[in-house]
């Protein structure tokens, strides 16, 4: 391949992976799955080495923990503080509905309020239901570092496999 035909599909790649990366700055959109697919499409049009097959190999597995990460931090901290699993699963998936019917933040209103809500409603007790709030909210804290960290770490790893070739 011609080295300006290397050099545009590099350049291409970073910038898509800038803006996967972005997606994590701002978490409106999946940012480790867009790194990803940007690491993909260079694997693809530059041809897998072994050792790009290696990195890329390691890249996948990042991306399923990324893109889990947030439900199961989410999911432990809440079930640590007494919520039912019901109610957990049902905020997750109001939050899951709320980010395809109101993106940007559907989901992050709706999973919160449909926790709180059923957990009032079950323990009929608001401080109880706010402290599962608090720790559903904790969950997503902490989720969003660890994406913010597995997205860096994507990026030097694709830095290494385009640095070594």
């Amino acid at each position: 391949m011609p080295e300006w035909a290397t050099a545009t599909i590099t350049i291409a790649t970073f910038v898509f992976i800038l803006v996967g990366f972005l997606g994590l700055i701002l978490p409106i959109y999946p940012g480790i799955v867009i790194i990803w697919l940007a690491a993909l499409g260079y694997g693809i049009a530059t041809g897998f080495t072994t050792a790009g097959i290696f990195v890329f190999v390691i890249l996948t597995l990042l991306m399923i923990v990324g893109s889990l990460i947030d439900n199961i931090l989410m999911t432990a901290f809440t079930h640590k503080t007494g919520a039912s699993w019901w109610s957990i699963i049902l905020a997750l998936v109001a939050g899951l509905i709320g980010t395809f019917a109101f993106p940007p933040i559907g989901g992050l209103i709706a999973a919160p309020l449909v926790l709180y809500l059923l957990e009032w409603n079950r323990l009929q007790d608001h401080e109880q239901a706010f402290q599962s709030l608090k720790a559903l909210v904790t969950g997503w804290g902490f989720s969003y570092v660890a994406r913010l960290g597995i997205g860096l770490v994507m990026v030097l790893l694709w830095g290494i496999w385009v640095w070594r070739g």
